[in-house]
């Protein structure tokens, strides 16, 4: 089927050339003509406005918007509703805040324009590996789209159903329709809020392992470990193993030390936004939000909260800092 792409960054343009590879027709916007041009000698269709891209579609229209959340999609998804009519279809499938879509399904609901939220998780292998898709919006345009989920998802990847499942259904491909406006990017955003409890999970284990030598450890009790080949031993049989498994492996091969990160850690909406979402449902959520705290505190040498813990063990216990920390 024809889509639009707006938006041609890491997954916006891996996602177009998956799916012209399965023989869907793209029309492709982006700011940097550069980025368009390349994916034009892939067979794209470029545009130089999204007014433009807007009259190259045919009705019913549809059009996947690919770009950070916040102002930039807000601008898109108003300018595009701006040309579209009733019938069409624009999806969200960047990390946006499901409150945002449920404003936003209302305002184009009024002119008949449906509107899909569709979280899209993959990264820079999903060109290869499929995009895992948790969509929300209204089932008749989740059915329109059906071709382009397909072809974007991974499919069974030759992963059976779970033993007590009765087998069938689009989550067993990769996709699902999660619910109406909003659920998609709610599921999305509880994924990778659980995202950053395993990646400090494994990052605080590895940091174990990694001063098990420490001078402050009887003699005895330290420990050289080769953390290269622990995480390549976990990948086999271990209840640990997993895709983030599989990607700490390979850096750790690559440079045992990691010395060419800095570590800071950058945080996207959606840890803040599930934590949000946990306070407002009284859920208790400690692991999420310690790891959401943890990539704050990366991003500071020392913080205010660690001085006044300095001052404390000095008033109660005439504890020294260390000179050079």
């Amino acid at each position: 089927m024809q889509i639009a792409m707006v938006g041609l960054g890491r997954m916006g343009a891996n996602m177009t050339r998956r799916l012209m590879k399965d023989g869907h027709d793209c029309v492709v916007y982006d700011r940097n003509p550069e980025t368009m041009e390349r994916l034009v000698t892939e067979g794209a269709i470029g545009v130089t406005s999204l007014r433009e891209l807007a009259e190259m579609l045919e009705p019913p229209r549809a059009a996947w918007i690919m770009l950070p959340a916040g102002d930039a999609t807000e601008a898109a998804v108003m300018e595009l509703a701006g040309y579209f009519a009733a019938g069409d279809v624009i999806i969200d499938g960047g990390n946006g805040y499901f409150k945002d879509d449920v404003r936003r399904s209302k305002i184009l609901a009024q002119r008949g324009i449906h509107y899909l939220d569709a979280g899209t998780s993959g990264g820079v292998w999903g060109r290869e590996r499929g995009y895992c898709l948790m969509v929300g919006g209204d089932a008749v345009a989740v059915k329109y789209l059906e071709p382009v989920f397909v072809t974007l998802s991974p499919g069974g990847a030759g992963i059976p159903p779970s033993p007590n499942r009765t087998a069938g259904g689009s989550a067993e491909h990769g996709w699902l329709h999660c619910g109406p406006s909003g659920a998609g990017h709610f599921v999305k955003m509880v994924h990778n809020g659980i995202e950053y409890g395993l990646m400090q999970a494994y990052a605080e284990g590895f940091d174990i392992l990694k001063n098990a030598n420490a001078d402050s450890l009887p003699a005895d009790q330290r420990y050289e470990f080769d953390l290269a080949n622990i995480a390549e031993l976990w990948r086999r049989g271990s209840v640990v193993t997993s895709w983030l498994l599989d990607l700490s492996a390979d850096a750790l091969a690559q440079n045992p030390d990691l010395s060419n990160y800095g570590g800071f850690v950058q945080d996207s909406g959606e840890g803040r936004w599930a934590v949000q979402t946990a306070v407002e449902e009284a859920v208790p959520a400690e692991v999420l939000t310690a790891a959401l705290y943890a990539r704050f505190r990366s991003r500071r040498e020392h913080t205010f909260s660690e001085k006044m813990l300095s001052a404390m063990r000095q008033g109660f216990g005439g504890h020294i800092e260390p000179k050079n920390k």
